[in-house]
C-alpha cells in the first residue's frame, strides 16, 4: 500500500513550511516514527516523523516551500526491509583477493603507463615560451607600472602572446587595497524560513515602533551573597540551579504590576493591557535565537521559574520546542551577558512593547556609603515602544527592577529567604 505523507499543521496561523533537510534518501527503507526530515516554519524548526514503515519516495526538494496538507513523500508499506548481512564484507574480500593476485609484470606495466601519462602532461618547449611571454611588460610599460606602484601580474596584456604594452600600463588602475595573497573565496546559502521571518520581524520592529532605550546599572552583591549561601542546598532539594533568571523574572513581574503600560500592546487604534505576565526568554538554539514563554510567571516561585527556564532551554537546544511554547508573551527578557556582552540596545519582540536586556557581570568601582567599593555590577537596558510607554514610565520601570535586584530579600522574598526558596524541610 502506498501511503501519502502530508505536512501536518505545526500550529495556528502557519500555512506553509520549508524543507530544511531530508534525513533520509529517496528509496531508503524507513521505520515508523523515524525522523525523516527537518522542516522550518516561521517560528521553529520541527522534525517530521515517518507515519509508517516502508520504502520512501521523496516528493519535495530541500528549500522547497510546501503548504500545510501538501504531500511531501510516499511510503510503500509493502517495501521489504533490506538485509544488510555480509554483502559489503564479501565485496571487500573479493576486491582484496583480486588485488593480491596481480602479477609483478602487471604492476610494472601499470607503473610505465603512469610515467608516460605524466610525460604527456609536461609542458612542451613552445608552451613554456608562451607562458614566459604572457604577462611580461615591455620596458616602457614596466617603467609606467613601477611609477604607479602596480604589480605586472595584476595587468592583462593585449600585446602578442599576452605581452603588456605601454597602453596597457597607461590604462591600468591601481588596486584599491593591499594584495594579501590569501583566499578570496565566498559562498552563498539560502536563509531558512525561520531566519527570514526573524529578519522581517526585526526590521518591522525598527520601522513600525517608536523604539527608545533607557539604561541603568545594578549592584549584584546581594544576589551573589544569596546564591553563595543557598545555591548548593537549593540544587540538592529542587534539582535545578538557583540562577539569575529567577531573580530577574521576579523583579520584572513586580515592576510590571507597578507600570501596567509596559505590559501592554498596540492593536490598531487600541491598547491591550494584560493582568497576567507571560515572560518570553531568549534562548540560543541550533537554528538561531528562539523565544519560549514562561506562562503566568506571577504565580511561580523561584523554584518554579528555574525549573521552567531549564525545561524550555533544553527543549529549544534539542530542537523539540513547539510553536505553542513560543507563541504569545507579554514581555521579553534577553541575556546577552552569557556571550560576554557589556551593553546593548535589545530590539522589541513584536507585538510586545518592551524588552529587558541583561549583560555580563563585571567587578567595578562604585560609591557605597560615601566610600569607593568594588562590586559585581551589571548594566541593564530597557527598549520600549514610546507610542504607549512614556519616558517617566520606562525609567520608573527600570528603576523598580534595579531596586528589587539590589534588595531581593526585602522586595522579592518578603523578608523570608528560606520560605521564598522553599528551603524549609
Amino acid at each position: 500500500m502506498i501511503l501519502e505523507m502530508k505536512v501536518p499543521s505545526p500550529g495556528e496561523s502557519i500555512s506553509e513550511v520549508e524543507i530544511a533537510e531530508w534525513l533520509v534518501e529517496d528509496g531508503d527503507y524507513v521505520e515508523k516514527d523515524q525522523a525523516i526530515a527537518e522542516v522550518d516554519s516561521d517560528k521553529a524548526t520541527l522534525e517530521l516523523p515517518a507515519e509508517a514503515s516502508g520504502t520512501i519516495t521523496l516528493k519535495a526538494e530541500v528549500g522547497d516551500a510546501v503548504a500545510v496538507g501538501e504531500v511531501v513523500c510516499l511510503i510503500d508499506t509493502d517495501g521489504a526491509k533490506p538485509d544488510n548481512g555480509g554483502g559489503s564484507e564479501d565485496k571487500e574480500t573479493k576486491k582484496e583477493s583480486e588485488s593480491s593476485s596481480d602479477s609483478p609484470e602487471k604492476d610494472l606495466a601499470k607503473e610505465q603507463k603512469n610515467e608516460k601519462n605524466e610525460q604527456d602532461k609536461a609542458p612542451q618547449p613552445a608552451q613554456a615560451k608562451e607562458t614566459y611571454a604572457s604577462g611580461v611588460p615591455s620596458p616602457a610599460a614596466k617603467k609606467i607600472l613601477n611609477e604607479k606602484g602596480i604589480d605586472a601580474s595584476s595587468v592583462k596584456g593585449s600585446g602578442r602572446d599576452g605581452r603588456i604594452t605601454k597602453d596597457d600600463a597607461v590604462n591600468a588602475v591601481p588596486s584599491m587595497g593591499t594584495p594579501t595573497g590569501g583566499s578570496r573565496g565566498e559562498s552563498r546559502s539560502k536563509l531558512s524560513m525561520l531566519r527570514r521571518k526573524v529578519a522581517e520581524r526585526l526590521v518591522a520592529a525598527k520601522n513600525e515602533t517608536a523604539m527608545l532605550t533607557t539604561f541603568n546599572e545594578v549592584d549584584m552583591s546581594s544576589i551573589f551573597e544569596l546564591r553563595k549561601k543557598y545555591k548548593e542546598d537549593f540544587k540538592e532539594k529542587h534539582g535545578v540551579s538557583l540562577g539569575f533568571m529567577s531573580f530577574f523574572t521576579k523583579a520584572v513581574v513586580r515592576a510590571l504590576s507597578e507600570y501596567p503600560s509596559v505590559n501592554s500592546m498596540i492593536d490598531g487604534k487600541d491598547m491591550i493591557s494584560y493582568d497576567f505576565c507571560d515572560i518570553s526568554i531568549a534562548v540560543s538554539g541550533p537554528k538561531g535565537l528562539m523565544v519560549p514563554v514562561i506562562r503566568n510567571a506571577e504565580n511561580l516561585s523561584f523554584r518554579g521559574i528555574e525549573s521552567e527556564v531549564k525545561r524550555l532551554a533544553i527543549r529549544a537546544r534539542e530542537g523539540e520546542i513547539t510553536v505553542d511554547e513560543m507563541t504569545g508573551g507579554t514581555f521579553t527578557i534577553t541575556n546577552g551577558g552569557v556571550f560576554g556582552s557589556m551593553l546593548s540596545t535589545p530590539i522589541i519582540n513584536p507585538p510586545q512593547s518592551a524588552i529587558l536586556g541583561m549583560h555580563n557581570i563585571v567587578e567595578r568601582p562604585i560609591v557605597r556609603d560615601g566610600a569607593i567599593a568594588i562590586a559585581p555590577v551589571m548594566y541593564v537596558a530597557l527598549s520600549y515602544d514610546h507610542r504607549i510607554i512614556d519616558g517617566k514610565e520606562s525609567v520608573g520601570f527600570l528603576v523598580a527592577v534595579k531596586e528589587a535586584l539590589e534588595s531581593p530579600e526585602e522586595l522579592l522574598m518578603d523578608g523570608n529567604v528560606e520560605k521564598a526558596l522553599e528551603m524549609q524541610f
